[in-house]
């Protein structure tokens, strides 16, 4: 089997690292005991749920504290696995993984996108998610799951639109020629 090139080192390290963090994200609710996690539901930026954290398995309890850090985990707004609340709630899932294909994508395959589709990309997630904040209208999880992947991969990909960036440049000011040097300057050897 032959593994194909990659474009990137820093992009197959960006997609192994967020490929990882999905896998943790997706797990964690099947290394807690089935239905111990069932309403987690706080506000982005605290810890309101510290002390259903306390008896849980190291790997797990970490995954499940940084989502109560960053997320609302708000219960009718995340997915449930093994009868446990989901770390994370569906549009941020959806960025997960939306992230880690954009990463898998462009770390095997050079892309080269115009950037304001990328950031035309960006409109449905800022719709749905816009809404829901200034109105009464809710969304549903599939909904935020699909805008958050979509997002996930339009980040993605702006940041490997960088690394391509960056690569092509470091190309390019090894292949300048150097200017001649002249003779007989004072110290050239």
């Amino acid at each position: 089997m032959r593994i194909p090139r990659t474009t990137s080192p820093a992009l197959l390290f960006a997609f192994v690292l967020t490929l990882v963090w999905l896998i943790l994200v997706l797990t964690a609710p099947m290394m807690v005991e089935s239905g111990t996690l069932t309403d987690l539901s706080g506000v982005v930026g605290g810890h309101e749920n510290d002390d259903q954290f306390a008896d849980l398995p190291a790997l797990p309890r970490a995954v499940y504290w940084l989502g109560d850090a960053e997320c609302h985990q708000l219960v009718n707004r995340s997915y449930f696995i093994n009868d446990n609340q989901m770390p994370f709630c569906a549009r941020d899932l959806g960025l997960f993984a939306g992230v880690t294909a954009g990463f898998g994508l462009c770390a095997f395959v050079r892309l080269k996108v115009n950037p304001v589709l990328l950031i035309l990309g960006l409109v449905p997630i800022g719709i749905d998610g816009g809404l829901q904040a200034v109105t009464d209208y809710e969304s549903t999880n599939i909904l935020r799951l699909a805008t958050g992947i979509l997002a996930g991969i339009v980040l993605a990909l702006l940041l490997s639109q960088f690394v391509f960036a960056l690569q092509e440049d470091r190309k390019g000011s090894k292949k300048r020629p150097q200017p001649p040097q002249e003779a007989g300057k004072p110290g050239q050897g």
